[in-house]
């Protein structure tokens, strides 16, 4: 199907760099060098030994979600080196962090990136992983929600205040403000048929 005006498609790229890779900053030079539009980084904070819940894919783990890096530390390094390239998260899961620190982050990258920032996040799928971070996984969808409503009211905000089950602060003051009003795009990532609760 032809496109419906002139402007040539957008191509992006999602990986994992980690401490056997080739590094961030080649990287992002590489692919603002040859046009690419954006790239993404992904994240796990740890993977439990246990193993428990199975790899999505059914598959064996693969040998790099033990090496993932920290994903905000690695895009603010890809943003300084380049001049247009978008800079993203795909995904960063939110139920292993705490709203009010990832939104002064979010907030940080995006103006060191120029408002190149572009926020992909997720629920997770590793159940020990997230109960590692004291968050049970039948709760993941409502704590994700709460997590973004609860870090726009900081961004958009000088006195950000929030109320809910799993997140609740009285007013708070937070900068810096992101350059992109109200905050980086969210974009939901998911790797299932049915991925958000009825409720």
């Amino acid at each position: 199907m032809a496109r419906s005006d002139s402007r040539p498609p957008k191509f992006g790229i999602v990986t994992v760099v980690t401490d056997s890779s080739i590094p961030t900053v080649e990287l992002a030079r590489w692919a603002e060098g040859r046009g690419f539009e954006s790239l993404f980084m992904g994240e796990h904070s740890h993977i439990p030994t246990s193993r428990r819940t199975p790899y999505p894919s059914g598959a064996a783990l693969p040998e790099y979600y033990m090496h993932f890096p920290d994903p905000f530390v690695e895009l603010t390094a890809a943003a300084a080196v380049t001049q247009e390239l978008k800079v993203g998260t795909a995904v960063c899961l939110l139920t292993e962090h705490h709203p009010i620190t990832l939104a002064k982050t979010v907030a940080t990258l995006d103006r060191v990136s120029s408002g190149r920032f572009l926020f992909g996040i997720g629920g997770g799928w590793n159940v020990e992983e997230m109960a590692n971070h004291g968050v049970e996984f039948k709760d993941r969808w409502t704590v994700t929600r709460e997590f973004v409503l609860a870090m726009r009211a900081i961004w958009s905000s000088p006195e950000a205040e929030f109320h809910g089950k799993f997140v609740d602060f009285e007013r708070i003051w937070s900068w810096p403000k992101p350059v992109q009003k109200g905050g980086p795009p969210v974009l939901l990532g998911v790797g299932a048929t049915k991925a958000m609760p009825d409720a």
